[in-house]
């Protein structure tokens, strides 16, 4: 909003300081200042209403250190997380880019699914939640959203490297007498494309359509097939991943921000042409916008955090962890950086990890011997090492260290070709 407004007093008023609007790096952060304020005060509130409300979380008891201590803490945080995202993308971003749009749309829509899970566990009683083929259902239908809009909007494109031939200068006789140097030289035409990134690989561009070659000619008008698909499961992986490393004071807030943060500078290199030519990936024309968007995503979550660290005043409940992954998985894919999802957030994955070899290795064992075995003393990963003896602020810490590690190596990745 702010955008339309200033722009409109420097074009009609030429208002001084009215035009620093235009640029992004002024926004982002004025976004995630705003985004700090908000959540730090509508925290505060929040809590205290919680608390008048009684809306605590009920713990299960799995005899871990530090868990009765947990019981009827404030819950449904996740609220303070959603306002401080969506309250500075309307004030500061352009809200007529499509990827904004889709963004927030995606902050909404996941907000809502995990608002009614909480409800129910809250005021129904009901520890079990929304039924988890309705979660994966909101999530289904979240990636035909963003992938349909993806495929079909005139608005998502690319622009492709121009062939290095064509730069190529010779004589009559076929000497080359000159080399204009093709580096990060873009065609000024924007395509249409299913393209993503590939990380370690000098040509690191790759196309969903490729798979349907052996459809014959005309096989890329059935690309949907193939990247639709890709996108609804990448939401759903992500976004659960998120939900089940929601199990320790700050683990999904501060590994969330850090991975935001660094979705932040792939955003932002991806968007600028410039810097899309000097580190020869992708050039994505309005992304760069999204970078306020994810610098609202990470001044929410460090503003969060200052409630939620150990020991936690509140929790983010499912209103928070679910939206969380989601938008980190559609954020990913509207950069065309989705392949770098299990590096990025490795930590998501090692915890969903951990939890399907477990339960599979504890039913193949009961199948095969009559007596379940486990893999980890306990899982997620987390209660792993709390059942270890680890204290729960070390295990936090130590996982902030391994996602920082894992953010760093993500954008080596950029050169590591």
């Amino acid at each position: 909003m702010f955008y339309y407004l200033f722009e409109y007093l420097d074009r009609a008023f030429d208002l001084p300081g009215a035009g620093v609007f235009q640029y992004i790096s002024f926004r982002a952060a004025a976004a995630v200042i705003t985004s700090l304020i908000i959540s730090l005060l509508l925290g505060k509130r929040l809590i205290s209403l919680l608390v008048r409300k009684q809306v605590g979380e009920s713990i299960r008891d799995l005899g871990l250190e530090g868990q009765a201590e947990k019981q009827g803490t404030p819950t449904m945080g996740g609220l303070i997380i959603l306002g401080a995202i969506l309250i500075p993308t309307l004030l500061f971003a352009k809200l007529d880019n499509i990827y904004i749009i889709l963004m927030l749309f995606t902050t909404a829509w996941l907000g809502l699914i995990g608002f009614i899970d909480d409800y129910i566990k809250v005021f129904k009683k009901n520890k079990k939640g929304l039924a988890g083929k309705f979660k994966i259902f909101g999530q289904v239908i979240l990636g035909l959203v963003v992938g349909l809009t993806m495929y079909f909007n005139e608005n998502v494109v690319i622009k492709e490297k121009i062939n290095a031939e064509e730069f190529i200068q010779t004589t009559e006789n076929g000497e080359i007498v000159n080399i204009s140097d093709p580096s990060g030289r873009f065609s000024g035409e924007t395509v249409k494309s299913t393209k993503t990134t590939i990380p370690f690989f000098k040509n690191n561009e790759a196309d969903y359509s490729k798979i349907l070659t052996f459809l014959g000619e005309g096989y890329e008008k059935w690309a949907f097939l193939i990247f639709i698909p890709i996108v609804i499961l990448i939401i759903a992986a992500v976004s659960n991943g998120a939900n089940l490393t929601d199990g320790m004071d700050g683990l999904a807030t501060g590994t969330s921000a850090i991975i935001g943060a660094t979705l932040g500078i792939l955003a932002w290199v991806s968007g600028n042409i410039v810097f899309a030519d000097y580190l020869n990936i992708m050039y994505l024309p309005h992304t760069g916008e999204l970078t306020i968007y994810v610098s609202a995503f990470v001044g929410a979550c460090i503003g969060f955090l200052w409630y939620n660290s150990y020991p936690a005043q509140v929790f983010m409940g499912d209103t928070g962890s679910l939206s969380m992954g989601g938008i980190i998985a559609v954020f990913a894919i509207l950069i065309r950086k989705e392949l770098l999802i299990p590096i990025l957030c490795g930590i998501f994955l090692m915890e969903s990890l951990s939890v399907i070899m477990q339960v599979s290795y504890f039913k193949y064992t009961k199948r095969k011997f009559g007596a379940g075995r486990r893999i980890f003393k306990m899982s997620p990963l987390h209660h792993h090492y709390q059942v270890k003896g680890y204290s729960e602020p070390k295990i936090v810490q130590r996982f902030f260290i391994v996602g920082i590690m894992l953010a760093v190596f993500t954008i080596i990745t950029l050169k590591l070709r």
